[in-house]
């Protein structure tokens, strides 16, 4: 597994002095996972998973980015950055007043056709692209389609209580932990309704739900690492692949194979694939 800074290497330009509103890291960036520790910059980005998956937490939660999404960094937002498995993707570094229609947190965005080929198209301009021609208002418009993406929620808030982060590392140890919310408040010294208010106010959604979120966080990467469905399921805690599945697609509108492979299968193949190894 690689470092981000390795893969969006470009020589002597750097994405925050490039005087474009949009700049972009090559092209088809393919590598076999990445980590990128805690930083920030000055100009936004976006990363576009054509592959793999993607996930970016940053103060008080984690997002993550499956195939044919986009994962949206506001300017001076820390964060840190990890691909899981076979990642393909694109990256581009955003001008923040580029973008003022963008959400001001970081955000996972739905891409439909239209916008992932205007976000290739504009990964393959030159750095320094006429601003007053026709790559400028492709440029635009790309902007402008980015602008109304749907936003999607997969988002998991992470706590800041101490007490709460025990619960989060325990369950991170075991997926499959199935305590109830009073078993969790035995265990962290707590009575259950004061626990029940913490979680409310501190990461604002009920435990189950929560954990909910947590359990499709898991089960996205563990699936796009190649794990079998029937495995990722008992891991997870669930008695059947059947109960896990049925979960999964009340949640995110499809079983997990079809929602996996229905994204996998969008995938654009290009003929100028760069690749970390």
């Amino acid at each position: 597994m690689g470092h981000l800074a390795d893969i969006t290497a470009k020589g002597v330009f750097d994405p925050q002095e490039i005087p474009r509103a949009v700049f972009a890291i090559g092209g088809e960036l393919v590598t076999d996972g990445f980590e990128q520790p805690r930083h920030e910059h000055r100009k936004a980005q976006l990363i576009m998973a054509l592959r793999g998956l993607v996930t970016c937490e940053v103060a008080k939660g984690l997002w993550l980015v499956p195939p044919h999404c986009a994962l949206w960094i506001p300017g001076g937002m820390e964060h840190s950055v990890r691909g899981v498995g076979e990642v393909a993707l694109y990256i581009l570094f955003v001008e923040p007043d580029a973008a003022p229609a963008m959400p001001k947190e970081c955000c996972t965005v739905a891409i439909a056709p239209l916008l992932r080929e205007l976000i290739i198209r504009v990964g393959h301009l030159p750095p320094l692209y006429d601003r007053e021609g026709a790559q400028g208002r492709l440029t635009q418009t790309m902007l402008d389609e980015l602008a109304n993406a749907p936003v999607k929620q997969l988002h998991l808030p992470l706590p800041g209580d101490p007490r709460l982060r025990r619960i989060v590392d325990g369950l991170t140890a075991d997926p499959s932990d199935r305590a109830t919310i009073g078993e969790w408040a035995r265990r962290v010294a707590m009575s259950e309704r004061s626990l029940f208010r913490l979680i409310q106010r501190d990461i604002g959604m009920s435990f189950g739900r929560w954990r909910q979120q947590f359990q499709i966080m898991v089960a996205l990467e563990r699936l796009a690492a190649g794990d079998a469905v029937q495995a990722v399921a008992f891991d997870l805690g669930y008695e059947s692949a059947s109960a896990f599945i049925t979960m999964f697609k009340k949640a995110l509108g499809e079983p997990p194979a079809q929602y996996l492979a229905s994204r996998q299968n969008q995938t654009v193949t290009r003929p100028n694939v760069g690749r970390m190894d």
